[in-house]
């Protein structure tokens, strides 16, 4: 959420800002929030005017009653209490024109980085570097679900029996080397000097709506039923949830932290074979890493998050590439994003693994993240980022891992999580 200050000094920049997202529908919102917001201004300022007529008047009442002027008295009350109902009126309005602007000011996006290209949609995402070289063996690479069932490790025929489509059951070697990517990611983010977390899985309506936009929650989230609560997609809802209402002092800063969490999320691709196996799935697991920081700071950490994931899977011996996001392909809280993008053998590209994004202080704008300042206090920046998400990490590491006769070699930042295991087979 941007601050309404921004609408009232300079509308144009932020319908500029929307023309940029290709989101023009949105533009009249703006001229709506101006509106409301001139209402909201005018309605508090008689109800201010209200208030000391009020109390200019309940001074008097004693002072004439002092004075044997009864009648005079009388008729300030009269006045004193004629005050009340209106006050009551305006501050009724008062709400409803706050929800009124609040409603729009949601749905407003956040203003871009200047240095964010352009673009409709997704393939507009300008490539930045690539890292590792994507070599092709001289060998066919089946596809993901193959490769796992003849390791014994992926049952989807009991997991559609047991939950339906988009669930599985990972099994044998296969489940210890997701266990062992989560052990060791969780261990390299400690390594770069995060906090460890293990947040709820659940989170209620107001952390939601604070940390994404409404289109995100409705085709992402799972709500409980009977109960203000939805289980996270992604857990740096719920880890950035933890600083709500909260008011950071300088040297508290930066707050960074990395969590491990299962996810839960709606939505299951339905087009094309990339879209079957567990590349999309209901439900994963995932390490996150989350900072809190001064605003002139959010853009070199920025720079850092996403380097922690290329690094980390360099390390498994993964080649990735960084891409990074369009104006249009931007959520709305978003002021800039980097996804990073793993080397298939099989389909000969890359694909998406984890994604580094840089919410400027909208996020805490929404939730009420502080930091109390020298000469005041002042919105914190959020940012967020993907260590690795397997079982789709899975994927690129057994294509890029796997030898002509189907065993599997394992890293060696891999293996003491493995009980010392070299490979596969």
């Amino acid at each position: 959420m941007i601050d309404i200050r921004l609408i009232r000094t300079n509308p144009e920049l932020v319908k500029e800002n929307i023309k940029k997202k290709f989101q023009d529908e949105k533009l009249t919102l703006v001229d709506e929030v101006t509106e409301l917001d001139e209402q909201l201004r005018a309605a508090a300022t008689e109800a201010d005017s209200l208030r000391n007529q009020r109390n200019v008047s309940s001074k008097q009442i004693g002072a004439l009653m002092a004075q044997g002027k009864k009648e005079e008295a009388e008729e300030a009350k009269k006045l004193v209490a004629s005050i009340g109902p209106k006050l009551e009126e305006l501050q009724a309005k008062e709400t409803q024109l706050q929800e009124e602007i609040r409603k729009r000011m949601l749905v407003i996006p956040n203003i871009i980085d200047e240095s964010v290209p352009i673009g409709k949609d997704d393939s507009e995402n300008v490539e930045v570097e690539r890292f590792g070289e994507p070599a092709v063996p001289d060998f066919e690479v089946p596809y993901h679900v193959e490769i796992m069932e003849r390791l014994s490790g992926l049952d989807l025929d009991s997991a559609r029996k047991t939950s339906g489509n988009g669930f599985y059951y990972l099994m044998g070697n296969i489940a210890r080397l997701h266990s062992a990517i989560l052990s060791y990611a969780r261990d390299f983010m400690i390594g770069k000097g995060f906090t460890y977390c293990v947040p709820p899985f659940m989170i209620r309506s107001n952390v939601v709506t604070g940390v994404m936009s409404f289109a995100e929650m409705e085709n992402m989230m799972y709500k409980i039923e009977g109960e203000d609560l939805y289980l996270i997609g992604t857990s740096e809802h719920s880890m950035i949830g933890k600083y709500i209402d909260t008011t950071l002092k300088k040297e508290q800063l930066p707050q960074t932290l990395t969590s491990y969490s299962s996810c839960f999320r709606k939505e299951v691709g339905a087009h094309g074979i990339e879209e079957r196996g567990v590349y999309r799935v209901h439900q994963f697991e995932k390490q996150e890493m989350i900072v809190i920081c001064e605003p002139e700071e959010s853009m070199e950490w920025f720079k850092k998050l996403y380097s922690y994931t290329v690094e980390f899977f360099r390390t498994l011996d993964v080649p990735v590439r960084t891409l990074e996001c369009c104006s249009g392909d931007l959520a709305d809280l978003k002021v800039k994003s980097i996804d990073v993008e793993a080397w298939s053998p099989r389909q000969k590209k890359y694909f998406e693994v984890g994604s580094c994004s840089n919410l400027g202080d909208a996020q805490a704008r929404r939730l009420g993240i502080r930091i109390k300042g020298e000469k005041g206090n002042y919105f914190a920046h959020t940012l967020n980022n993907t260590v690795v998400a397997p079982p789709r990490m899975l994927i690129a590491f057994l294509e890029n891992n796997l030898n002509a006769d189907g065993s599997v070699n394992i890293p060696e930042a891999l293996r003491m999580y493995m009980g010392g295991l070299e490979k596969i087979q």
